[in-house]
């Protein structure tokens, strides 16, 4: 069976190596001594002011609107992952979506200004598939209408844009570390910013807002990593680069077999170094795609529809069209994608994409 995506797992004696450092210590949480070795691997790695790690994707989120969006409107991409919405609504602020380029797929910035209202507090772009979003187009507006910036960077581990790390841009970043990402601590994420105060208030908000034992800077709750969760950061971390040379090459075998006559991909941004984090392919309609969806499966191969449905169609959200994020959404597939698919089976996946999509 082939899947979507598998998770990079190291080899279990260099984890044990890591676990036995935590037995030795008797230290599981509380940011221990794996936790911040791992912070300081990635600060240097990824070239980053400040780091906070947290025990998932979602909270850097849900800390970032309650410090920013104030319960406002929030000008959003309906073209992402269900948990870039749900942080906007359990936060009590309004998503207030804005469709999205054609090509990039991120929210199209030539349409924010328009949507946005006396009652904006924010806006929330998603770097799609590791794909930068116009984060100049977006900090003029931000700066024009003094409203934060907050990007969505889940898929984004790794991704440069102009020499500078995505994680650099915005008010706040956020990141997934989610065991199916190209870097994962089994669970877990993290959140970015380059201004200091800022980067402390995202630190004491995802630690009950402690000041010490016995006070408190601010609201808080608790989006602690585990020492185990550390461990398999430092363990994974030891192979980044050997992942990211093998999914480039899954890519490129992708980019050279496929037959682009009647498909397409992402359109990556100017000037942006990628991380090999997603394939998608863009088809000419549904029908196509579940036909393809359906000869693959017959062959235990299982892409995956990201991002289905488009966000503005949920049923907790009230209905606004969005033409290009429904047309795009409708009509995605993400082909299998990780370190250890072989060449003979990327081949196969391409002949039956290719055979499928040549049906009339």
């Amino acid at each position: 069976m082939i899947n979507v995506t598998k998770t990079f797992l190291p080899p279990v004696e260099e984890y044990q190596l890591l676990l036995q450092r935590v037995w030795d210590a008797s230290w599981l949480t509380n940011r221990g001594p794996l936790v911040c070795e791992l912070e300081e691997k990635l600060i240097d790695f990824l070239k980053v002011n400040h780091i906070t790690i947290t025990n998932n994707g979602t909270i850097p989120l849900q800390i970032a609107l309650k410090l920013l969006g104030k319960g406002g409107e929030i000008i959003t991409t309906p073209f992402s992952y269900v948990a870039t919405t749900a942080a906007i609504v359990w936060e009590n602020c309004t998503p207030v979506f804005v469709d999205i380029h054609p090509d990039y797929l991120t929210i199209d910035e030539t349409k924010i200004e328009a949507a946005i209202t006396d009652k904006t507090t924010a806006i929330l772009a998603t770097h799609v598939f590791g794909n930068p979003c116009h984060v100049e187009a977006i900090e003029a507006i931000a700066k024009k209408h003094k409203l934060s910036v907050i990007y969505d960077a889940a898929h984004c581990f790794g991704v440069t844009y102009n020499n500078k790390s995505v994680f650099e841009f915005g008010d706040v970043s956020t990141c997934s570390f989610h065991a199916t990402k190209v870097f994962h601590t089994g669970e877990g994420g993290a959140m970015f910013a380059n201004n200091t105060e800022l980067a402390h208030q995202l630190f004491y908000s995802h630690n009950f807002g402690h000041n010490g034992p016995l006070a408190f800077h601010g609201l808080g709750i608790n989006g602690k990593i585990s020492e185990l969760q550390g461990a398999m950061g430092l363990a994974v971390f030891n192979h980044i680069d050997e992942i990211f040379e093998e999914r480039k090459k899954v890519c490129d075998f992708y980019n050279a077999n496929l037959n682009f006559n009647k498909l397409k991909t992402i359109k990556l941004r100017e000037n942006t170094e990628w991380n090999y984090s997603y394939y998608p392919i863009i088809l000419k309609d549904e029908a196509t795609l579940l036909r393809m969806q359906k000869a693959l499966n017959e062959e235990q191969i299982f892409p995956r529809r990201y991002f289905y449905p488009s966000l503005n169609t949920i049923n907790y959200i009230e209905k606004i069209s969005m033409p290009v994020s429904e047309s795009i959404a409708a009509r995605i597939l993400c082909l299998p994608l990780y370190k250890e698919l072989i060449e003979r089976d990327i081949f196969k996946i391409c002949s039956i994409i290719n055979k499928a999509n040549n049906v009339i």
